[in-house]
C-alpha cells in the first residue's frame, strides 16, 4: 500500500515547516506518511522543480499529497499551487489575522524565524553545549554547582541526548550522572550518590522501562550480562526505588521524544523557556 506523500517545503532551512507539520501529522497513528524536506526554495526555477515533483508523486501513488510550507515568496506560491495537493500554508495562516489584530504589516522575511539570533543568546547556547559535553555521564562533578539541571538515571535511558537538546534549544546548563552498580552502596549509606547529595534541588530523574533499557542495550552490547533484562530490571527497580526515597521528580522516557522529555524536564526543574 502507498504510503501520503508529504512535502515540507521552504525558502529557508524548512525547520518550521518541518516541525509544525509533522507536529500535526503525529496526531493521524493509522496513516503511513512519506515526508520529504525540501528546504531552500527560493527561486522560481526550484519552485517549478518542486511542483513537478508534487505532480509525479501524485500520480506514482494515486494519493493527493500534502504540502506544509513556510514559502515567502508570492510568486513562489503560486507555482507550488499548481500541484494537485492539500496545501499548507504556515506563515499566512498566522500572519495575516496577526496583522488585523495588531494593526502591523509583519516583517515576512525569509528565514526570519530562525536567522537574527541575538549574538549573546547564541554565545549562551554554545557554551551550554561545550557543559553538557564535558559533564557527560559523570565527567566532571567537582562542576554541578554551575548546573541548571542534573539528570540522573541508568545507562542509556536518554540523559545525554537529552542534555544536549536543553543545551542547544534553550541555553540550559545540564549536567548528566549515570547510576552504576557501585552507585547502589552509597545509596544504602548516604541515600543518593555521594557525588549529587549537596544537589538534591537540581535533580531530575530520568527512568525506562526495562524491556526497552534491554533493547537498547542489547544494540551496544548484544548477549550481554549489561543488557540483560534481569540486569535492566534490577537496575531500574534500585534507580526508582532512590528517587521515590528522596522525592526526586522521576519521568518515563519509554517511547518518548527528545523534545517531550526536555518539556518534561523544563517543567519538573521549574525553568520556563525562552
Amino acid at each position: 500500500m502507498n504510503k501520503t506523500p508529504v512535502f515540507f517545503i521552504s525558502d529557508s532551512t524548512g525547520i518550521t515547516a518541518k516541525t509544525l507539520g509533522s507536529s500535526v501529522l503525529s496526531q493521524f497513528d493509522e496513516v503511513d506518511f512519506d515526508p520529504v524536506v525540501l528546504p531552500y526554495i527560493d527561486s522560481v526555477k526550484k519552485a517549478t522543480q518542486v511542483m513537478l515533483r508534487i505532480k509525479d508523486a501524485r500520480e506514482i501513488t494515486g494519493i493527493r499529497p500534502i504540502i506544509f510550507d513556510t514559502v515567502v515568496n508570492p510568486d513562489i506560491h503560486a507555482i507550488l499551487r499548481q500541484a494537485d495537493a492539500l496545501h499548507f500554508d504556515i506563515l499566512n495562516q498566522y500572519l495575516k489575522p496577526l496583522e488585523q489584530e495588531l494593526g502591523h504589516q509583519s516583517s515576512f522575511t525569509v528565514g526570519k524565524a530562525h536567522g537574527g539570533t541575538d549574538n549573546d543568546e547564541y554565545k549562551d547556547r554554545i557554551n551550554a553545549v561545550h557543559f553538557a559535553m564535558e559533564n557527560d555521564d559523570g565527567g566532571k562533578t567537582r562542576q554541578y554547582d554551575q548546573a541548571d539541571i542534573i539528570l540522573v538515571g541508568v545507562s542509556r535511558c536518554g540523559k545525554t541526548p537529552t542534555s544536549l537538546y536543553l543545551a542547544l534549544q534553550f541555553g540550559i546548563f545540564a549536567a548528566n550522572y549515570p547510576i552504576t552498580e557501585d552507585d547502589f552502596d552509597d545509596l544504602e549509606n548516604f541515600g543518593i550518590p555521594k557525588a549529587l547529595k549537596h544537589f538534591k534541588k537540581k535533580i531530575v530523574g530520568l527512568t525506562i522501562e526495562p524491556e526497552r533499557l534491554s533493547s537498547i542495550r542489547n544494540e551496544r552490547k548484544s548477549g550481554s550480562r549489561y543488557a540483560s533484562l534481569r540486569q535492566c530490571e534490577y537496575e531500574v527497580n534500585e534507580a526508582e526505588s532512590m528517587y521515590r526515597q528522596m522525592g526526586i521528580d522521576c519521568i518515563t522516557t519509554t517511547d518518548v521524544s527528545i523534545e517531550e522529555i526536555a518539556a518534561k524536564v523544563l517543567a519538573s526543574a521549574g525553568i520556563e523557556r525562552t
